[in-house]
Protein backbone atom coordinates (compact mmCIF):
# COMPACT_ATOMS: atom_id res chain seq x y z
CA UNK A 1 0.00 0.00 0.00
CA UNK A 2 1.76 3.20 -1.18
CA UNK A 3 1.57 5.88 1.84
CA UNK A 4 3.09 9.49 1.61
CA UNK A 5 3.30 11.16 4.96
CA UNK A 6 3.80 14.92 4.86
CA UNK A 7 5.42 17.01 7.77
CA UNK A 8 6.56 20.51 8.49
CA UNK A 9 3.63 22.88 7.53
CA UNK A 10 2.80 25.54 10.42
CA UNK A 11 1.93 28.98 10.68
CA UNK A 12 5.00 31.88 10.01
CA UNK A 13 5.17 35.36 9.64
CA UNK A 14 5.99 37.33 6.25
CA UNK A 15 9.48 36.86 5.41
CA UNK A 16 10.09 33.92 7.45
CA UNK A 17 10.47 30.08 6.38
CA UNK A 18 9.30 26.64 6.48
CA UNK A 19 10.82 23.24 5.38
CA UNK A 20 8.23 20.53 4.07
CA UNK A 21 8.52 16.90 4.17
CA UNK A 22 7.25 14.21 2.61
CA UNK A 23 8.31 10.38 2.76
CA UNK A 24 6.91 7.85 0.12
CA UNK A 25 6.59 4.34 0.80
CA UNK A 26 5.10 1.22 -0.69
CA UNK A 27 5.61 1.93 -3.86
CA UNK A 28 6.48 -1.06 -5.75
CA UNK A 29 7.75 0.24 -8.94
CA UNK A 30 9.79 2.53 -7.88
CA UNK A 31 9.78 6.55 -8.38
CA UNK A 32 10.12 8.22 -11.26
CA UNK A 33 9.40 12.17 -9.57
CA UNK A 34 7.92 13.58 -6.72
CA UNK A 35 6.45 16.96 -6.31
CA UNK A 36 4.59 19.90 -4.92
CA UNK A 37 1.52 21.49 -5.36
CA UNK A 38 -0.71 23.71 -3.28
CA UNK A 39 -4.27 24.59 -3.24
CA UNK A 40 -5.56 27.84 -1.59
CA UNK A 41 -9.50 28.80 -0.88
CA UNK A 42 -11.50 29.15 -3.73
CA UNK A 43 -9.05 28.38 -5.78
CA UNK A 44 -7.59 25.67 -8.63
CA UNK A 45 -4.44 23.33 -7.23
CA UNK A 46 -1.20 24.19 -8.68
CA UNK A 47 2.50 23.07 -9.07
CA UNK A 48 4.38 24.59 -6.92
CA UNK A 49 7.90 22.61 -7.62
CA UNK A 50 8.83 19.22 -9.08
CA UNK A 51 12.22 17.29 -9.22
CA UNK A 52 12.57 13.75 -10.92
CA UNK A 53 14.71 11.08 -10.20
CA UNK A 54 17.43 12.38 -12.39
CA UNK A 55 17.24 15.52 -10.58
CA UNK A 56 15.47 17.93 -13.42
CA UNK A 57 13.40 20.50 -11.02
CA UNK A 58 10.42 22.60 -12.30
CA UNK A 59 8.80 26.13 -10.46
CA UNK A 60 5.96 27.91 -10.25
CA UNK A 61 7.24 31.41 -11.66
CA UNK A 62 5.40 32.64 -8.40
CA UNK A 63 7.96 30.82 -5.81
CA UNK A 64 11.08 30.74 -7.83
CA UNK A 65 14.04 32.33 -5.96
CA UNK A 66 12.70 31.73 -3.01
CA UNK A 67 11.70 27.60 -3.28
CA UNK A 68 14.18 24.93 -3.39
CA UNK A 69 13.15 21.32 -4.04
CA UNK A 70 15.23 18.60 -2.88
CA UNK A 71 14.88 14.70 -2.67
CA UNK A 72 17.10 12.23 -0.71
CA UNK A 73 16.17 9.19 -3.22
CA UNK A 74 17.46 6.45 -0.76
CA UNK A 75 14.99 7.29 1.98
CA UNK A 76 12.24 8.15 -0.99
CA UNK A 77 12.26 11.44 0.57
CA UNK A 78 11.28 14.96 -1.19
CA UNK A 79 11.73 18.35 0.73
CA UNK A 80 10.34 22.00 0.22
CA UNK A 81 12.74 24.46 1.54
CA UNK A 82 10.20 27.64 1.39
CA UNK A 83 12.15 31.42 2.34
CA UNK A 84 10.89 34.46 2.22
CA UNK A 85 7.27 33.56 2.42
CA UNK A 86 4.42 35.57 1.10
CA UNK A 87 0.72 35.76 2.38
CA UNK A 88 -0.17 34.78 -1.28
CA UNK A 89 1.60 31.30 -0.48
CA UNK A 90 -1.18 30.18 2.32
CA UNK A 91 -2.88 27.26 1.20
CA UNK A 92 -2.90 22.83 1.80
CA UNK A 93 0.79 21.97 0.30
CA UNK A 94 0.17 18.69 -1.20
CA UNK A 95 2.86 15.93 -2.25
CA UNK A 96 2.47 14.10 -5.66
CA UNK A 97 4.75 10.93 -6.47
CA UNK A 98 4.53 9.51 -9.94
CA UNK A 99 5.89 5.59 -10.05
CA UNK A 100 7.81 4.57 -13.30
CA UNK A 101 4.65 3.44 -15.04
CA UNK A 102 3.17 6.72 -14.65
CA UNK A 103 0.89 6.06 -12.05
CA UNK A 104 0.33 9.31 -9.76
CA UNK A 105 -0.27 9.22 -5.74
CA UNK A 106 -1.33 12.04 -3.63
CA UNK A 107 -0.80 12.98 0.45
CA UNK A 108 -3.00 14.51 2.51
CA UNK A 109 -1.95 17.78 1.81
CA UNK A 110 -0.34 20.03 5.27
CA UNK A 111 -1.58 23.31 6.04
CA UNK A 112 1.44 26.71 5.23
CA UNK A 113 -0.41 29.33 6.83
CA UNK A 114 1.58 33.09 6.37
CA UNK A 115 0.67 36.31 8.36
CA UNK A 116 1.11 39.41 7.23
Amino acid sequence: QVQLVESGGGLVQAGGSLRLSCVASGLFFGIRAMGWYRQAPGKQRELVAQITIGGSTTYADSVKGRFTISRDNARNTAYLQMNSLKPEDTAVYICKVEDRTGTAYWGQGTQVTVSS
